[in-house]
């Protein structure tokens, strides 16, 4: 049986719209797919959870293709090798980008006092400067790592005095609770093992000590080609974020409840309110006075300066070239 052509495209436009008025998708509605990494941790990925929860993404076009890593690095290596198109991480929004990889376009949080210093008193560290010539078991060229440098100088140490063994986090937290070290610079939520299997650890300072003199900020970044050919995409990104980043600061309670019961079923709600009160998270709007006033881009210089003196980047790219705000300004009315 043929069909005129006219009366196919009437058709069909019809039955479009009669999906999408029922609520179906229509294939107007075909949503776009971004491969997104990410660290399992609240300061990090809380947004993210509670955007997929309350449909935010999905309302503004996006379908995220979400996949965990155990550290900033590995994510960064992951998407300037092509297997992701943006992610979220911690302080290494820092360091990739500082070297011309990524850009920055949306900062989820300030690591208030997620970053911690716990250690073994019965091996004679009671202070700070008890761990000259000591071993501390930390992952290099992370938050934790930019933290312990801040502690250690801000005490008359010199990172060059101590020993820092390079471990995966989750090795990092094992050799400290098994005595092999005798202090461990971690982030949450690390310190719930270490809490429950050494009580007689100590943590001697966190990164609230160092605050706003030392910030370390959250953020997302895109990689170089996907974000010079896909603003619209992550402009997208930001309003979905913005919706699920705001119900989180101003409904804390509902928003740590909707987290624990569907992405951190292993962690007892005191736990999850430690977790989030570590990090200092503010609304969008409270956010965009930042990105205008330069904050944002003084934090992350902070932290680029800590890269450049231990990792030897070369003619670092200056925060505020390798943050873009503009996407974001646009986005995010005042």
């Amino acid at each position: 049986m043929s069909i005129n052509r006219r009366q196919f495209l009437k058709n069909t436009g019809a039955a479009a719209v009669t999906a999408g008025t029922l609520g179906f998708p229509a294939i107007a509605r075909a949503r776009t797919k971004v491969k997104v990494g990410y660290l399992h941790t609240i300061a990090v990925d809380g947004q993210i959870w509670l955007g997929q929860h309350m449909g935010s993404f999905a309302k503004h076009g996006l379908d995220l293709d979400l996949i965990q890593f155990d550290t900033g690095l590995a994510l960064f290596q992951a998407m300037v090798g092509g297997s992701l198109d943006i992610l979220s991480t911690g302080a290494v929004i820092s360091n990739f980008p500082a070297r011309g990889q990524g850009k920055v376009f949306l900062i989820n949080d300030v690591e208030f006092a997620t970053a911690q210093l716990w250690v073994h008193p019965e091996q004679g560290i009671r202070t700070i400067a008890d761990l000259k010539g000591k071993k501390i078991a930390t992952t290099a060229g992370t938050t934790a790592h930019v933290f312990l440098d801040t502690a250690l100088r801000a005490n008359g140490v010199d990172p060059k005095d101590v020993e820092i063994v390079n471990q995966r986090m989750p090795d990092a937290v094992t050799a400290f609770i098994s005595g092999a070290v005798p202090a461990v610079a971690l982030w949450v939520p690390f310190n719930i093992a270490v809490r429950e299997k050494v009580p007689g650890a100590k943590m001697l300072v966190d990164a609230s000590a160092y605050y706003p003199k030392a910030a370390i900020v959250d953020g997302w970044a895109a990689r170089n080609d996907y974000y010079d050919e896909h603003k619209d995409v992550l402009a997208n990104v930001i309003r979905g974020w913005q919706e699920a980043n705001d119900y989180l600061v101003t409904k804390p309670d509902a928003a740590l409840e909707i987290l624990q019961k569907n992405n951190y079923p292993q962690v007892p709600m005191k736990d999850m309110k430690e977790m989030y009160t570590a990090e200092k998270a503010f609304t969008a709007g409270e956010w965009r006075k930042m990105y205008v006033d330069g904050t944002v881009v003084k934090w992350l210089q902070q932290v680029t300066d800590f890269f450049v003196r231990t990792g030897g980047i070369e003619n670092a790219v200056p925060a505020s070239k390798y943050f873009d705000p503009s996407i974001y300004l646009k986005t995010v009315k005042a």
